[in-house]
């Protein structure tokens, strides 16, 4: 009886072991928007990938629209080991103390997807990626959403039109002095919040990607949608490095190449899903939309292309220069 005890013991003991070493690896990948933006359609895709690629061995759960954390939250929780993956905006990076990814928050940098890809997948984008190892993380990918139109109860056409509104802005010292180069007075605010914010004229207006403002519904409490096009707004795929290390070769390698294949996929739709959006905001008639002449826009350009001056100290004068070379921008020329 005793021996059959101890026998049944063995079997139950490596049953679990077993059952243990089957146990998947989980992932928790939380981000602040919704899962019908490009980000969260890219980090589904992910997820479906890296079950598919590992066969199984990771499990990639996504926690959209802030469900975990909050924008001043998860970049804490990523360090902490909370969570494994995050895809913060690139404006994100300099309370942590890597200014120098506001570069990307620098007003009309870019003119299109191609000059922005000429940055991220060339040297500037690898050696800003470098630079997050020593504050305990990794980049895996820049994921692009779009280019940012303004929006506030009032139309916006010329620099003047901004001057004493409250813009919520994220946490950027960059986008901080880029509404000030308007006049306009900036509002450092979580993304969840800003609905709210802008139903209660806590705030006067924002600037968004068009498939953020669609999909948080901000239309419906702005009255005009101006489509400046003036500045990007992407996201750095980032995970915990102590994690990302210490995961076995083989399935690091997978995940790489899923991400890879995100990637890809997260690129190709950004523009597609803005596009669609706009015109939702446009079929819905909550919001009034306006692009601006070229007239209209030189004027903007010129009231904020003095920030890439004023922040070169801040984000790095050759960091910049290098931006300027591979787009070909001359801002003197304006």
């Amino acid at each position: 009886m005793k021996l059959h005890s101890l026998l049944f013991g063995a079997i139950a003991l490596a049953f679990s072991a077993t059952a243990m070493a089957q146990q998947p690896i989980v992932i928790k990948f939380s981000h602040v928007v919704a899962a019908d933006t490009p980000k969260g359609k890219a980090s589904e895709f992910f997820a479906k990938k890296a079950a598919e690629l590992t066969k199984g061995k990771v499990k990639v759960e996504v926690f959209a629209n802030s469900t975990l954390y909050k924008d001043k939250e998860e970049m804490e929780a990523l360090q902490l080991g909370a969570v494994q993956m995050l895809a913060p905006s690139l404006a994100k990076f300099g309370p942590l103390g890597v200014k120098e990814f506001e570069l990307f928050d620098l007003p009309y940098l870019f003119d299109d997807y191609k000059e922005l890809h000429l940055v991220t997948d060339g040297p500037v984008g690898k050696a800003l990626f470098q630079k997050l190892e020593t504050k305990g993380l990794v980049g895996l990918a820049y994921w692009d959403n779009g280019f940012k139109v303004m929006s506030a109860n009032k139309p916006l056409k010329m620099p003047e039109d901004y001057k004493g509104l409250k813009m919520r802005i994220q946490s950027s010292n960059v986008l901080d002095a880029q509404m000030r180069a308007v006049g306009s007075i900036p509002q450092k605010m979580a993304f969840s919040e800003v609905y709210q914010a802008l139903q209660t004229g806590v705030v006067d207006g924002t600037e968004n990607p068009p498939s953020n403002l669609y999909t948080q519904k901000m239309h419906e409490v702005q009255k005009h949608v101006s489509v400046t096009n003036h500045g990007y707004l992407g996201y750095a795929v980032i995970t915990n490095k102590k994690f990302w290390d210490g995961l076995p070769a083989d399935v690091r390698g997978q995940l790489e190449q899923a991400m890879k294949e995100a990637t890809k996929y997260a690129n190709d739709i950004a523009k597609e899903d803005n596009d669609k959006a706009l015109e939702e905001v446009r079929k819905s008639g909550k919001s009034q939309i306006y692009v601006p002449t070229a007239a209209e826009k030189l004027a903007l350009k010129k009231a904020m292309v003095k920030v890439h001056t004023e922040m070169a100290g801040r984000i790095g004068k050759e960091n910049i220069d290098e931006v300027y070379k591979a787009t070909q921008f001359d801002p003197s020329k304006l």
